[in-house]
């Protein structure tokens, strides 16, 4: 198993360039889509390695349920400093389930709670009006259904005080937006990469980097329904001067208060419709990026499967029959 066990640990750090460079040269659809493959698949074998690691440090363990022979000194010899690594592994798994726990829990947490904070509201549209004068607009996802609940379709909640804010022509952009959430399923993207994140610290950064490419992607959704990237632009920076921040991070808003994304975003809209292309061109620094990132995936998931099948070998070896 060698070293080979601690590369995907350290080879998301692949995957920062092209999260920063992406959105210069790809549609925003086609970025939350590379990005969030990257994060599962470098999240994935992070946390598969620890899992070997883990097995090699609990067989150690006075009392452990484990066969005796897993702690044999050919067991150990398979990864380098195996006290430390499978020491150190036992913790950082129990940081990484109780971190990924804690992500899910908020998350169904959240939109329980909101669909809950709408059920008093006419359901015959997907449109709920709040009779709120903070302005805010955030899109819902549908709730499945369970035992004694009905399922819920998706929403898209907007205040009183944001409507009010806005043209009619503004609007149809907001909804069109928020109903781009919807329809393609932004929060799935976003959890599946605040989940990676949870699974390895070096992954964090394309949270956000996920988060701006899907609402550009709701952008772009919002200015193809409304025929007019100028209106989508002006709807969104004007909803940003005066909007509060939605009940959860997974809870997509039309535009977040504060500078933050947002110029980008009106930047971006101002600009021509960005290329339909699934992969970056190869002669720039976002085509670099990203077969950087592409050769640190292949190899982190060729690492893990090494490590994974050569701990299978010598603990079936070290097996009794």
């Amino acid at each position: 198993m060698g070293v080979f066990v601690f590369l995907p640990l350290v080879l998301p750090l692949t995957a920062l360039p092209i999260a920063r460079l992406a959105g210069q040269h790809l549609h925003p659809r086609s970025t939350t889509r590379l990005l969030t493959a990257l994060s599962v698949v470098l999240g994935v074998c992070s946390t598969l390695c620890l899992g070997l690691l883990l097995v090699v440090g609990t067989a150690q363990l006075p009392g452990n349920p484990l066969p005796d022979g897993w702690s044999d000194p050919e067991v150990r010899a398979a990864v380098p400093f195996a006290e430390v690594a499978g020491t150190a592994a036992i913790a950082a798994l129990a940081a990484v389930v109780t971190a990924g726990g804690t992500e899910l829990r908020r998350y169904y947490r959240v939109r329980s709670r909101t669909h809950r904070a709408l059920d008093g509201l006419p359901s015959a549209t997907e449109l709920a009006v709040l009779p709120d004068d903070s302005p805010y607009a955030y899109a819902v996802p549908a709730l499945p259904a369970r035992p004694g609940r009905p399922a819920r379709p998706g929403r898209i909640a907007v205040s009183r005080g944001m409507l009010r804010s806005l043209d009619s022509d503004e609007r149809r952009a907001l909804i069109a937006h928020e109903r781009a959430h919807l329809t393609e399923r932004h929060h799935r993207f976003q959890l599946a990469v605040r989940l990676a994140g949870c699974a390895n610290p070096l992954l964090r950064p394309l949270r956000t980097a996920v988060a701006f490419s899907a609402e550009r992607w709701a952008d772009e959704e919002a200015a193809r329904t409304v025929g007019d990237r100028r209106l989508t632009a002006r709807a969104v920076g004007k909803a940003a001067l005066v909007s509060r921040p939605t009940p959860g991070p997974l809870l997509a808003g039309f535009a977040a208060p504060g500078p933050g994304p947002v110029p980008r975003r009106v930047a971006a809209l101002l600009g021509p419709v960005p290329p339909a292309r699934s992969w970056p061109p190869a002669l720039t620094p976002a085509g670099l990026a990203a077969l950087i990132a592409a050769a640190g995936t292949a190899a982190s998931a060729l690492s893990a499967l090494n490590a994974a099948v050569a701990l299978f070998l010598v603990l079936k070896a070290a097996t009794p029959l």
